[in-house]
């Protein structure tokens, strides 16, 4: 048990939270932590992973339950992000979860017949899902995107043709399914001439290309491109034109997430630096008794308690509406932003703690401090959430 479990339970949690945070330690701890070493390593785990998160009701947190999903409200999400941070691998968790970003744009905007035969495949663990908005020519910037899908009309049905490139995809060399940001109105340079578009993976003309980065290793990530691929106008999400709308609204709770997240990690280096702390002996002493090494992990305490209060406090008003929206939006920007620096705050402090240890594979902290600038870059970099949060402010 780490010591910031105490804090961590705040008066927004329910029993009913509390069962499902005890639940889901356990089955991490049983399905996900002896593992994860060897699926970096490996970089990749074994598909069954999400039949098992499928079986336990991860995969299906609000949605609804006609499509196999569960009643949950944001606390759940939060708690989520905790605990699958937990192993201190951010690759499992990205791919595994994938669908948090990749699904919510069908289920809140597709049509029924579209929710119907996507959602529940997804939920069950047997399909996966991702999203493609990022291009090689542009990341944060979405309303300047390339990627064309073109409708038309013949003896094979409405249609559109899809042109263009994404990159950076997560679960994109796997995905079954894949939500897609496309220009449908070539004419319309900017926000007003995007769409969201479903297009199933085994597509003719998408073709796939394995990525290689510096963590995340056992998430599969991908660059797609798309030549002339065919999709059935019946896989529009939302109305044509709309898709920016949809895109941004989904940023918000893959950022409020990611800050849980981002905290959860943070947490994984203070409980692994402490538990050095404590075996490490130094010149007759264990390195917990040295002052300098003790405020080290003071540091590390309080900037893990200051984020994650943020977030909850900020979790609790985007739940009970209460604020202005663009100050929430705001608030959620920077809440990432606080969130990544004390992640990596915290990876920084862990391995200097472990030493030559830190430096090697196999520590959790080595590894969450290579995934460190993926948190900080994801969903947003710092530098535009700092930029979104101060137009949304009036500043």
């Amino acid at each position: 048990m780490s010591l910031l479990d105490a804090p961590a339970v705040p008066h927004y949690f329910t029993p009913e939270h509390l069962q499902f945070r005890a639940a889901l330690r356990d089955w991490v701890s049983r399905e996900i932590t002896p593992n994860v070493n060897a699926w970096d390593e490996a970089q990749g785990f074994p598909r069954e992973l999400y039949k098992k998160a499928s079986a336990i009701g991860l995969l299906g947190l609000d949605y609804p339950e006609q499509f196999g999903g569960t009643p949950a409200d944001l606390f759940y999400h939060l708690i989520l992000s905790e605990e699958l941070a937990r192993p201190g691998c951010g690759g499992v968790a990205a791919s595994l979860m994938s669908h948090s970003i990749g699904l919510p744009p069908v289920r809140n905007f597709g049509s029924l017949a579209l929710q119907a035969r996507v959602i529940p495949p997804v939920l069950a663990g047997d399909k996966i899902a991702a999203l493609a908005v990022t291009e090689p020519s542009g990341g944060s910037d979405v309303a300047a995107l390339k990627t064309t899908a073109i409708r038309g009309n013949d003896a094979q049905g409405d249609h559109y043709l899809v042109n263009g490139e994404k990159v950076f995809i997560t679960s994109g060399m796997r995905a079954d399914f894949i939500t897609l940001a496309v220009r449908t109105d070539p004419a319309n340079k900017g926000p007003g001439g995007i769409s969201a578009l479903l297009i199933d993976g085994d597509t003719p003309g998408l073709s796939r290309v394995k990525l290689d980065k510096m963590g995340w290793w056992a998430s599969d990530t991908a660059h797609l491109r798309f030549d002339n691929c065919r999709v059935p106008a019946a896989n529009l999400i939302g109305e044509e034109g709309k898709g920016f709308k949809t895109f941004m609204s989904n940023f918000n709770g893959e950022r409020l997430g990611m800050a849980a997240q981002a905290v959860g990690y943070a947490e994984c280096c203070f409980d692994e630096a402490l538990d050095w702390a404590r075996q490490r002996q130094t010149f007759g002493a264990a390195l917990s008794e040295r002052q300098v090494i003790r405020h080290k992990l003071m540091d590390m305490l309080r900037s893990i308690d200051v984020a994650r209060c943020h977030i909850y406090d900020l979790a609790w008003r985007v739940q009970q509406r209460s604020g202005d929206a663009q100050q929430l939006v705001a608030r959620t920007a920077l809440a990432k932003v606080q969130a990544t620096q004390c992640m990596q705050f915290c990876a920084d402090a862990a391995v200097q703690i472990l030493g030559g240890m830190g430096f090697m594979r196999g520590t959790r902290s080595e590894r969450i401090y290579r995934e460190v600038k993926v948190m900080m870059i994801g969903g947003g970099s710092e530098e535009i959430m700092k930029d979104l949060a101060s137009r949304q402010l009036g500043i």
